[in-house]
């Protein structure tokens, strides 16, 4: 964080200061919630979890260097004591924020939000110092520690905001408020929370609704093939600019296709010129989310050339997604279990076609969470692809969910041992382990509670001899 004193936190968050014997000592370090990331200079938030006290930790972590504790009750060491320690975060973020001057900018969307977060912040970062969310902590807590984490030398930040609900994005917005706003998409993810399609458009829109207008550099980047996200610039007074396919997007991908090993390949063009991409990350998903991060990269004074290699070099920069391991067994492992709804699942079923030509094609997949009443059909729709993808195996893993799954596979045509349903985790890695051969191409994937990447794990580190080798 930037330099702080304690009595400038302490009167930002509208706190009190106990057992501190010298208010103007700052806060160098980084704003944690863990307390085994406290470093010397660190301010340690202390939250009270169902299962874990952050306040318990008090003593240790200025033991390790926490110069206090931003609490909510005296806890016997340096404090500052709020109210609300989660309230008390967020008016801290939206202080440091508005002192930094970074361009900041913003991103939601049904599917894709943490991809696309990485890419925009390996493009722009070769451009300048660059800070971004880490993993997925996009909610009221992760967000703003985020902002938190921002140097002095901190030209871009790069957030991503999640929601479960209306006016959740808008009060992101406001803790960080958002020069640049981008809307991937308007998918069915937590449907059954929000209740439909137009709805989820509703809490999303809320991102270019927060932006300031055009003449004070506000800017809407929005995905063209997408009516919902396109139907967003009537809720903006921001410079509108559109990313997609569409002949009228203003940074779009024409002759999109696949490598042999399937990774995407476009020319990108952009208002400033085209140059050509071949992306190291896997599937044709990716090109829209490449496309996105062109697109702010490019209202930020990019080439097409600059963004052009910065996006064929750029990597994933968070676990399990389409994490691609070869076994020295000839085996490909596709770790894609972070997360799932329907939109990422078929994206990843197709890139498992694509990974697979000439090799035999295994799809582990379990439940996808939050659909509410959309669930059962969902699940059998993503039974049927995968049969129509050719996938060679598919293992259905866990309850109703997992059983709606093969029967979709079995009502599309899927007979004898092409599909089957197993109980639990440890099952799906006994029938592999007993069924893979050297050159197949193994997916897994399923909402981040059923826990699926222990089977990638356990698959990565079965019966070969010799290092394994991940790309």
């Amino acid at each position: 964080m930037i330099a702080l004193s304690l009595a400038e936190i302490a009167a930002v968050v509208g706190g009190q200061t106990h057992d501190i014997p010298d208010p103007s000592v700052q806060v160098t370090g980084a704003v944690v919630r863990d307390s085994r990331e406290v470093e010397p200079g660190s301010l340690f938030v202390a939250f009270a979890g169902e299962r874990v006290d952050g306040h318990d930790f008090a003593n240790a972590v200025v033991a390790a260097g926490a110069v206090a504790v931003l609490a909510s009750r005296p806890v016997g060491v340096p404090a500052i004591v709020v109210e609300d320690v989660q309230t008390a975060i967020g008016a801290l973020a939206r202080h440091v924020v508005r002192r930094l001057g970074a361009t900041l900018v913003a991103l939601t969307g049904s599917a894709g939000k943490t991809s696309t977060k990485d890419l925009i912040a390996q493009v722009l970062q070769r451009r300048a110092p660059t800070v971004w969310t880490p993993g997925s902590l996009n909610n009221e807590i992760g967000l703003p520690l985020t902002a938190l984490s921002a140097t002095e030398d901190t030209k871009f930040l790069v957030l991503e905001m999640g929601a479960r609900g209306i006016g959740h994005i808008r009060y992101l917005a406001g803790l960080t408020p958002p020069k640049i706003g981008l809307v991937l998409n308007v998918g069915t993810a937590h449907i059954g929370e929000f209740g439909g399609r137009e709805q989820i458009a509703q809490a999303k829109g809320e991102l270019v609704e927060s932006l300031p207008p055009s003449d004070e550099g506000g800017t809407a980047v929005l995905n063209a093939d997408d009516p919902l996200v396109r139907a967003m610039a009537s809720r903006t007074k921001a410079k509108v600019i559109l990313f997609g396919e569409s002949g009228e997007a203003d940074v779009r991908a024409e002759n999109v296709r696949l490598t042999d090993s399937g990774q995407p390949a476009f020319s990108l063009h952009t208002p400033s010129g085209a140059s050509e991409v071949t992306m190291r990350l896997y599937g044709e998903h990716h090109v829209s989310n490449a496309l996105a991060a062109a697109a702010v990269a490019h209202e930020l004074g990019m080439s097409a050339e600059e963004i052009a290699t910065a996006l064929s070099e750029a990597g994933s920069l968070s676990r399990w997604r389409m994490e691609v391991t070869e076994r020295p067994d000839g085996v490909t492992v596709v770790n894609d279990a972070y997360n799932a709804n329907p939109e990422s699942m078929r994206a990843a079923l197709r890139a498992l076609a694509a990974m697979g030509k000439g090799r035999r094609t295994w799809a582990v997949l379990g439940k996808m969470a939050e659909l509410g009443d959309e669930a059962l059909a969902e699940h059998d729709a993503v039974g049927r692809l995968a049969v129509r993808l050719n996938v060679s195996k598919l293992v259905a893993v866990g309850g109703r969910e997992a059983s709606w799954l093969q029967l979709g596979a079995y009502n599309e045509g899927s007979w004898g041992e092409e599909s089957v349903h197993v109980s639990d985790a440890q099952a799906a890695v006994d029938l592999l382990r007993s069924e893979l051969r050297p050159g197949d191409v193994v997916l897994v994937k399923a909402s981040r509670s059923v826990g699926l990447e222990s089977v990638a794990q356990a698959l990565i580190e079965t019966g070969a001899e010799g290092e394994v080798s991940a790309r």
